[in-house]
């Protein structure tokens, strides 16, 4: 697979946010059902005046339900259109798309830039609060409520062993011929003024599930049902366990994408295309 794009066409990065709260997730689906790339890529191709629908590639495909504030995508569109519309084609897109999605950049990407395989990490926020009077209501879209005390040192001792490069099977949906091995570079949980706990979770990628299916094991040793070293031990074991429970999307948002310098794009691309395994541990 080349990242090379095709003869008279213009690869253009778009930086967007949206709200995922009537959203099916991003990837476009069967039966109408509504989703962030049918959105945009139905804007893009209105605003363009274009029979043909432009589709987007982007970063990190998020479930039905999850949020984006950094969210990264990319479109080839035919150099007349690029020229033709460019300029403007920002607030045409504005006025188009509905309220919950915006598009705050669009610019001609760097050669070698691939949305998604370029990317060397991804940030994600996940917000729950255990106040025992429940979520503020103007956050109750953005905030899980876990009606149990949560003891956050406890939940960053825990975070502690699963970071680093690991099979992440047991903290995954499998999908058939992909990968589960990932390399968790930051796990770590604050308690704001607000009563408001952020963990924050990034990683080289992530499998499906997997930042949804850490939190729901943190929160387990948080509320004292399983002590600190349990979350390591399921990482070991390589296998789900049903005690480790897939938290509600709506606490979730991606909130950056982050890439290599430009002359590194290409190679980075690659490089993320290669299957991983870890290295054997040796007979001895």
């Amino acid at each position: 697979m080349s990242d090379e794009v095709q003869p008279g066409c213009v690869r253009v990065r778009l930086d967007l946010s949206y709200d995922g709260t009537a959203f099916h997730g991003w990837a476009k689906q069967a039966g109408g059902r509504r989703t962030v790339q049918g959105e945009i890529e139905d804007a893009l191709r209105t605003v363009t005046r274009s029979r043909e629908t432009y589709e987007l590639t982007v970063a990190g495909r998020t479930d039905a339900g999850v949020h984006a504030r950094g969210q990264v995508a990319h479109v080839d569109l035919p150099e007349a259109v690029w020229r033709e519309h460019h300029q403007k084609l920002l607030k045409r897109l504005a006025g188009r798309l509905p309220r919950d999605v915006r598009v705050w950049a669009l610019r001609e990407a760097p050669s070698g830039f691939n949305a998604r395989f370029s990317a060397v990490w991804r940030r994600y926020a996940y917000r729950v609060t255990d106040n025992p009077g429940g979520v503020d209501p103007l956050l109750r879209g953005h905030v899980l409520w876990h009606d149990w005390p949560l003891d956050v040192d406890a939940m960053n001792e825990a975070a502690r062993a699963l970071l680093g490069e690991h099979d992440f099977a047991a903290y995954c949906k499998r999908r058939e011929g992909a990968t589960t091995i990932r390399t968790l570079q930051e796990l770590s949980l604050v308690k704001g003024a607000d009563g408001v706990i952020t963990a924050t979770v990034r990683a080289d990628a992530f499998c499906h599930n997997m930042v949804r299916s850490l939190i729901g094991a943190l929160l387990f040793v948080g509320d004292g049902h399983r002590g600190p070293e349990w979350p390591g031990k399921v990482l070991a074991a390589g296998v789900r366990d049903s005690a480790v429970h897939v938290v509600r999307p709506h606490g979730l948002t991606l909130e950056e994408v982050g890439y290599p310098a430009d002359e590194l794009l290409a190679a980075r691309s690659r490089e993320a295309r290669n299957k991983r395994s870890l290295p054997s541990a040796g007979c001895c």
